[in-house]
C-alpha cells in the first residue's frame, strides 16, 4: 500500500508496483504456478458449509487504501464500484468467500508527517465509511461482539475499522479515543517506522520496545475496549506490550516467523505467551511472509534496487534495472499449503484458540497462488480439511476465536470503565 507521496515513498511504491505493472512483460520468467493445494471437490464443498454456518472475520483488508490509489476513484468511494470492482474485493466475491466480519484497515504511511496524519486519517476513516454507506444491503457498521454476530446471523459483512500506525494518534490521547468513537476498534502500535514511543519491526529500535507514553497507550486502548495490535511491531514492542496489556491482544496480518524468517512474523517466544494472554494470531497471506523461498527471493532483490538507487536518483532508470533483474530471475510463487502450514504451527505452539485469518487483500500486489482475492478463503479451509481439521476447530479459525478476543477485550473495558482517563498523558512527548 505505497502513496503518491515523497520521493522516498514513490520509489517504495514503484518498487511495490512494478510486479503488477510490469506483469505482461515479466510473466515467461516467473516458474509455472503450482496448483492450489485445496483438496477435493468433497473437501470445497464441506468447506463451503462450514463457512456458510460460520463466516470468516479478516483481520486486515486495504480497500480504503485501494480507492485512494485507484485511478479513476482517486479516494471517492461513489466512483468505485464494489459490485464489480478492478482490486481483490468485491460485493460478489465477498459473498462467494463467504466473509462474515471485516476490519477495514484505514492506513496512513508511517513518514508522511508533513502532509498531516490527522488529515489523511481522516479521509481515510471518510472513505471507509462512505463505502460501507453506499451497500447498505451487503455491509453494516458492527462495533461489537453482539452486533457482529448479529450482522453475520443477517447476512451481511459486519463491517469495523483498523487504525494501522500509531504515528496516527500524534502522541496524543485525545486522537486514539476519538479514533476509537468513530469506529476504529484495533489500532496496530507501529507501521514501518519506529514511532516516538514504539519500536517497529522495519525499523531501527530506539527504545528497547515500549516507552513510558508506549505502555499509557496500551493501557488507555484496555479501558476503551480497543483491540492492541501487534503486527509491524519489534520483538521487544511485542513483550512490552504482552507485560502491559490486560486485554488479549491480535496480530491483525502476520505469521510464524519458525517457517519463514522475515522480522514482521512472530517469534516461537511470543506464540509461547498467547495462552497466557488470551490473544490471537491471524495469519496472513503476503507471500513474502509465509514462503521462504519468495523471501529470499524479494531480499535479493532489494538489495538490487537498493543499490541501484543509490547509483542514481533517476526513477526511470531503477525501474527500469528493477525490470530487467525481474525477467532474468524466475520469481518463486507462494502456496495454499505454505499459509496452511503457518496455521498449523501457530496451532501447534499457542494452541486452536489462537490463531484466525488476516489476509492484507488490496494491500498487497503478489497474491498467493489460489488465494488470488476474497472469493478464495473456501480453498485455504478445504485445504485444512484434508490435512484432518474438524468443523470445531475450522470455526474457532473462521470467526470464533477473534470475536473472543473482542468480547474480553469488552469485559475488561468495563472493568476498567471507573478508571480516570490519563489525560496528564494525553499530550506529553514521549
Amino acid at each position: 500500500m505505497g502513496p503518491f507521496i515523497g520521493n522516498g515513498m514513490i520509489l517504495f511504491r514503484m518498487r511495490r508496483l512494478l510486479p503488477f505493472l510490469a506483469s505482461g512483460m515479466i510473466a515467461c520468467a516467473e516458474k509455472p504456478a503450482p496448483a492450489p493445494a485445496a483438496g477435493s471437490d468433497a473437501n470445497l464443498a464441506h468447506a463451503n458449509a462450514v463457512l456458510a454456518a460460520t463466516p470468516v472475520m479478516d483481520g486486515h483488508n486495504d480497500l480504503p487504501w485501494r480507492i485512494r490509489e485507484d485511478t479513476v476513484a482517486r479516494g471517492d468511494a461513489s466512483k468505485y464500484d464494489l459490485t464489480h470492482a478492478p482490486g481483490m474485493t468485491d460485493i460478489p466475491r465477498l459473498k462467494a468467500g463467504h466473509l462474515g466480519a471485516q476490519f477495514w484497515s484505514v492506513y496512513i504511511p508511517g513518514d508522511s508527517a508533513k502532509y498531516g496524519y490527522a488529515k489523511m486519517q481522516a479521509e481515510q476513516i471518510r472513505t471507509a465509511k462512505a463505502f460501507v454507506a453506499r451497500y447498505p444491503d451487503t455491509l453494516v457498521w458492527a462495533l461489537t461482539a453482539h452486533e457482529i454476530r448479529d450482522a453475520m446471523k443477517s447476512g451481511r459483512i459486519a463491517s469495523l475499522m483498523g487504525v494501522e500506525g500509531g504515528h496516527a494518534i500524534e502522541n496524543n490521547l485525545d486522537s486514539l479515543r476519538s479514533y476509537y468513537r468513530q469506529g476504529a476498534r484495533y489500532m496496530t502500535l507501529t507501521h514501518n517506522v519506529t514511532l516516538d514511543w514504539a519500536d517497529a519491526a522495519l525499523d531501527s529500535a530506539k527504545h528497547a520496545g515500549l516507552t513510558a507514553f508506549g505502555e499509557s497507550v496500551v493501557k488507555e486502548m484496555n479501558k476503551l475496549g480497543m483491540l492492541v495490535d501487534l503486527s509491524h511491531v519489534s520483538d521487544a514492542t511485542m513483550s512490552d506490550a504482552l507485560n502491559t496489556t490486560e486485554a488479549p491482544v491480535i496480530f491483525s496480518h502476520s505469521a510464524a516467523r519458525a517457517l519463514t524468517d522475515h522480522r514482521r512474523d512472530v517469534p516461537d517466544s511470543i506464540l509461547q505467551r498467547l495462552p497466557k494472554n488470551g490473544g490471537v494470531v491471524m495469519v496472513t497471506f503476503v507471500p513474502s511472509f509465509v514462503s521462504q523461498e519468495v523471501n529470499e527471493y524479494d531480499k535479493r532483490r532489494d538489495a538490487v534496487f537498493d543499490s541501484v538507487k543509490k547509483a542514481t536518483k533517476d526513477t526511470a532508470a531503477i525501474a527500469r534495472a528493477d525490470t530487467a533483474w525481474v525477467r532474468a530471475n524466475a520469481s518463486p510463487r507462494a502456496t495454499i499449503a505454505q499459509v496452511a502450514d503457518h496455521i498449523e504451527h501457530v496451532r501447534k505452539v499457542a494452541g486452536i484458540d489462537h490463531v484466525g485469518i488476516g489476509s492484507d487483500f488490496d494491500g498487497i500486489t503478489e497474491t498467493v497462488v489460489g488465494l488470488d482475492d476474497v472469493s478464495k478463503y473456501p480453498a485455504l479451509f478445504a485445504a485444512l480439511i484434508a490435512r484432518g481439521w474438524s468443523d470445531e476447530d475450522l470455526k474457532k479459525l473462521a470467526s470464533e476465536n477473534v470475536l473472543r478476543v473482542l468480547e474480553e477485550a469488552e469485559h475488561v473495558a468495563a472493568r476498567l470503565k471507573a478508571a480516570k482517563p490519563a489525560t496528564k498523558a494525553a499530550t506529553k512527548k514521549p
